[in-house]
């Protein structure tokens, strides 16, 4: 597992980062953090939940056969992008093989190949791959995120992780607030997950839960929320999700009115 402070490229913390050991800490540090660079750091040294801490931490030290000789970054992963992004990428949480191994959120599996070149295409990543912390890669005008900032087993969170976890979105929410005009969700977890985030960070929400879909959207006062299908090997693979489909919801998040106001 990669420490803080130990020279990985782009790791936010230092080795006196203060650390997260319960729901509470979580919300005290997050809320507290006076921007986006402080909260990745402190969101990226958390250990709130004993499960998350274990798995992650495992699965760096044990590896993929196909990774076998690269360190795993083996800790919460930081969002990727400018603090004064207009459009937001929200996810589910980092692959055990993916950000978990790599540090960067969607970096390092097909998910990410797949995310990262529609994010290309659009204007809003420098480059069309992302493959490891230091490649060269960075985000215009657009930050990606997820609702669970480690790798669960199984790809699955618990509601009680979902919500130990969910101040750092908040805080998150509220440091964007003054320049965020989209919000992009990749699936329906992150769908289900980012409507009491956004309340809690004080925007209006519908007065009726929205069901998510693809190309559903929704507005939360001055921001546009679009949902995605995730771009996992199960919906690209059969179909469900397409290179066009991926695009044309990029593209109505940075072009929408909305997005275009402020």
């Amino acid at each position: 597992m990669n420490l803080p402070g130990s020279g990985w490229p782009g790791d936010p913390a230092v080795p006196g980062t203060p650390v997260a050991r319960s729901g509470p800490e979580v919300a005290t540090l997050a809320g507290t953090a006076p921007d986006c660079d402080e909260l990745d750091a402190r969101m990226s040294v958390c250990r709130a939940c004993p499960r998350l801490v274990e798995w992650r931490e495992e699965v760096a030290a044990v590896r993929r056969a196909a990774f076998a000789e690269q360190p795993y970054w083996g800790r919460p992963v930081p969002s990727f992008g400018p603090a004064d992004a207009r459009t937001l990428i929200v996810g589910l949480a980092p692959a055990a093989h993916g950000g978990n191994r790599t540090g960067r959120i969607f970096t390092g599996d097909r998910s990410g190949d797949w995310l990262f070149a529609a994010l290309h295409r659009a204007g809003l990543a420098a480059l069309g791959t992302s493959v490891s912390a230091g490649d060269g890669q960075r985000m215009t005008g657009a930050r990606v995120v997820a609702v669970v900032r480690c790798a669960p087993p199984a790809n699955k969170p618990t509601p009680t992780e979902r919500d130990t976890c969910r101040p750092w979105l908040v805080r998150e929410l509220e440091l964007l607030r003054p320049t965020l005009r989209s919000i992009v969700v990749l699936g329906g977890f992150a769908w289900s997950a980012l409507w009491p985030a956004l309340a809690r960070a004080g925007y209006p929400t519908p007065a009726r839960r929205v069901p998510f879909g693809h190309g559903v959207t929704a507005d939360a006062g001055s921001v546009r929320v679009l949902g995605c299908y995730h771009p996992s090997q199960q919906n690209t693979f059969t179909g469900r999700l397409t290179e066009p489909m991926l695009d044309a919801v990029l593209a109505a998040a940075v072009a929408d009115p909305v997005a275009q106001e402020g």
